[in-house]
């Protein structure tokens, strides 16, 4: 037992999570963007950003945090269009770089992790899920349900990110080889990034 969690309820949480994980949404098709304009590097990157926002937001559910914000309309709203615009600027920052700008250097995976993270982290849908999904496997008479969230969060964080990573990584190998043809992978993950603001506004 680990904290209060059984080993068949880490087992049912992590093959639950995992079908999750592969089933392809926005945190997938973000670190496939990445891949594509900045090579599989820079899509791993971008998935490592986006478990570390995973993290986030278990670390506010963990602290009760995340239920103000999904109780209040108003900050719920707030955050979401925080987070469209910034899936647009990134839109438009992805249209108007050039190749030179797109490389595996340090500076651009950081920039990758970076994004991960904080479009993760603007996204209030994750908060919602985080509080809908996570507690259905804790258990308050066998231990803290802080505790069972923090690490049942951990590790749903850490097996998105293995799968994540995955497609982004095979985005970033078919990026690089579409990209030096025809230099256009930079302006699809573009597209991507501005289907990402509509549909966390429209939904």
């Amino acid at each position: 037992m680990i904290v209060g969690l059984e080993l068949w309820t880490i087992a049912s949480f992590l093959g639950a999570g995992i079908l999750l994980n592969f089933t392809p949404g926005a945190d997938v098709m973000f670190a496939s963007a990445s891949g594509l304009s900045g090579g599989p590097r820079a899509g791993v990157a971008a998935a490592f950003g986006v478990a570390l926002g995973g993290v986030f937001h278990t670390l506010l559910a963990a602290a009760g945090l995340a239920t103000l914000l999904v109780a209040s309309p108003a900050a719920y709203d707030a955050v979401r269009w925080l987070g469209a615009g910034y899936l647009l600027v990134l839109a438009v920052k992805s249209w108007r770089a050039g190749r030179a700008d797109l490389v595996d250097g340090s500076r651009a995976l950081g920039r990758a992790v970076r994004r991960g993270f904080v479009t993760n982290a603007l996204n209030p849908k994750v908060a919602l899920f985080v509080l809908a999904f996570l507690p259905q496997f804790t258990n308050p008479d066998t231990g803290l349900v802080w505790q069972q969230i923090l690490v049942l969060g951990l590790m749903f964080s850490g097996t998105g990110f293995l799968v994540t990573a995955g497609y982004g990584a095979l985005a970033g190998v078919a990026g690089q080889a579409l990209g030096s043809a025809t230099g256009w992978m930079g302006k699809l993950a573009a597209i991507v990034f501005g289907a990402l603001a509509v549909r966390l506004v429209i939904e």
